[in-house]
């Protein structure tokens, strides 16, 4: 059984700091997927834990096994990690077969090993022979990932992987990968900056901010729970009204909320987030609460904008078929369901 733990990392580079006290472990056959805007970490984080840099402070450790600190270094060949690169970094002058094979230069079960790679991947073993141009986006990922899996690496990393295929294909080529390595039972490590992928992937997420890990926890926890503004916002629309606190409720111009999380610590000035997703528009008794003063169609659904009482505007998204009564000026009552997070 393998895991990986990272202990209070920390890197500059060209004198800017790059990670602060960076703290995470991912036990073995668990996901972890780090996401975060560019230039947050992300990448630097995987480059330390293959080994490609060294650490200026902290420990990385593989199983039983320190691999990086201020006075060890194991060199990445000798990891067992395996890596995935956004570009799949295929050798273009090199068959697929060779592309996969390429880490079992040595090994006298190379073709056997290079074919049970791509079979696991679900690369159809006819492809081997061709060279990379000549496969698909996924297809290629799919060989870059079976070239990672062939050496049977402790831990596999993925470095944006997903990132250069289009929005259809990256759907799928994710869940193939997924259940790839549910099947082999890896520990793995995924960066990213598309909030959904890591809110998918990980059985854990981490949210990186200008080299700080903001919030650590599985994907229910930092998307209902965000523990900062900056990681609700990150993570998906989110709307926030100035609110009163009144024990485990708060008064807004929407009307009583309920708090679900408190992040306030006590403070008198007080907000509370809730996502957009949480509101409607509904025909039921009480006096309206706002004024609709903008109607913009975006398929199934229709981005309303409204006036509060106090003057605060907000957008509620509306499947198309219950918009079709909704007219710009109309008075209306927005109805929140279930609570909010306090700030």
């Amino acid at each position: 059984m393998t895991s990986l733990t990272v202990n209070r990392l920390g890197k500059s580079l060209g004198g800017t700091t790059v990670l602060r006290d960076i703290s995470f472990s991912v036990p073995h056959a668990t996901r972890l997927a780090l996401v975060g805007a560019s230039g947050s970490g992300k990448s630097t984080i995987l480059r330390l834990i293959a080994g490609f840099d060294r650490v200026d402070s902290g420990r990385i450790s593989i199983g039983e096994h320190l691999v990086s600190s201020t006075d060890t270094y194991v060199a990445a060949h000798r990891r067992g990690v395996g890596y995935v690169a956004q570009d799949g970094a295929l050798f273009p002058h090199l068959t697929v077969r060779r592309n996969i094979g390429f880490g079992l230069s040595t090994d006298p079960e190379r073709r056997q090993k290079t074919i049970a790679a791509a079979e696991l991947v679900e690369l159809d073993t006819r492809m081997l022979d061709r060279y990379p141009h000549e496969l698909s986006g996924g297809q290629q990922q799919r060989a870059s990932l079976a070239r990672a899996l062939a050496p049977a690496p402790r831990i596999i990393l993925l470095d944006e992987t997903f990132s250069a295929l289009d929005t259809g294909l990256r759907a799928q080529t994710r869940q193939a990968v997924l259940a790839v390595l549910e099947q082999a039972q890896m520990t793995t490590v995924l960066v990213t900056h598309d909030q959904h992928e890591a809110l998918t992937f990980g059985h854990a997420v981490g949210i990186l901010r200008d080299g700080v890990l903001d919030q650590l926890g599985t994907p229910a926890e930092v998307f209902d729970a965000p523990s900062t503004p900056y990681v609700a916002s990150f993570l998906g629309d989110t709307l926030t009204l100035p609110a009163t606190r009144r024990a485990s409720t708060a008064e807004t111009a929407l009307g009583t909320i309920g708090i679900r999380h408190d992040h306030s610590v006590g403070s008198a000035a007080v907000s509370i987030m809730v996502r957009p997703s949480q509101l409607s528009i509904v025909n039921e008794p009480g006096d309206p609460n706002a004024t609709i003063v903008a109607l913009a169609g975006t398929g199934q659904y229709v981005q309303v904008t409204a006036d509060l009482a106090d003057g605060v505007c907000i957008t509620i998204p509306v499947p198309s078929h219950a918009a079709t009564g909704i007219r710009i000026g109309s008075p209306v009552r927005i109805r929140i369901d279930g609570g909010g997070v306090l700030y």
